[in-house]
């Protein structure tokens, strides 16, 4: 049995969360790891990062992009990426720019936005400099038709449902505007992923988790 371990506040938790709902691959969670950097929990994850997940035989994956890429091959039954080799090409090029473009950096951000710290001057303006270029990349590539990809769900619906409310709110709160305003389908396509059962459930998950959080 595939056991998934991560924290329901964690976007690369719930994004390979999504993508095994949505394949249907029965899976266990333990939903109460943190990251650390202590020798017992590098020895499940080499970064001390979560998610990861433990397999038959003791064998362990880390790194959500790696474990969805994983799931994909051993379980094909409901494939999360087109048949098409470009096809499946340009899914990954659209994570790729959501990931390491928008979310990773609008994640230096999240500091002073989320966590009561502070941030310099000349961060906010990099940042700044960096999402618009993320941004006018992701306007270019992302379809809305009605999928991020296409006409059919794909991984890349996975990470832009975790990811793209993170960026939303960080420069909403960091500069006062919303950097993806630019591009009035995020909204419907949001809540469109939204109704679905797997993203419905994964989202439920992560507001109570956050008012657990609230309350301590």
């Amino acid at each position: 049995m595939l056991r998934l371990c991560g924290f329901h506040l964690s976007n690369y938790h719930n994004k390979v969360r999504i993508a095994l709902l949505e394949k249907g691959v029965a899976f266990e969670e333990d939903a109460a790891c943190r990251p650390s950097q202590q020798d017992e929990f590098l020895a499940r994850s080499p970064m001390g990062k979560v998610p990861f997940v433990e397999l038959d035989g003791g064998v362990r994956l880390a790194e959500s992009q790696a474990i969805c890429e994983y799931l994909e091959e051993a379980y094909p039954q409901k494939p999360l990426y087109p048949r098409d080799p470009l096809a499946r090409a340009k899914v990954r090029e659209l994570i790729i720019v959501i990931e390491l473009h928008l979310e990773l950096v609008a994640r230096r951000l999240y500091r002073q936005a989320f966590f009561g710290g502070s941030i310099s001057d000349e961060l906010k303006r990099s940042v700044e400099k960096d999402l618009a270029k993320g941004v006018r990349a992701f306007g270019q590539l992302a379809k809305f038709s009605p999928y991020i990809a296409g006409a059919e769900l794909t991984l890349a619906d996975c990470s832009a449902f975790v990811h793209l409310p993170l960026v939303t709110l960080s420069t909403r709160i960091i500069y006062g505007r919303d950097f993806l305003e630019g591009m009035p389908q995020v909204k419907p396509y949001l809540k469109m992923l939204g109704e679905r059962p797997a993203f419905a459930r994964v989202n439920e998950d992560r507001k109570s988790a956050q008012a657990a959080l609230a309350k301590k």
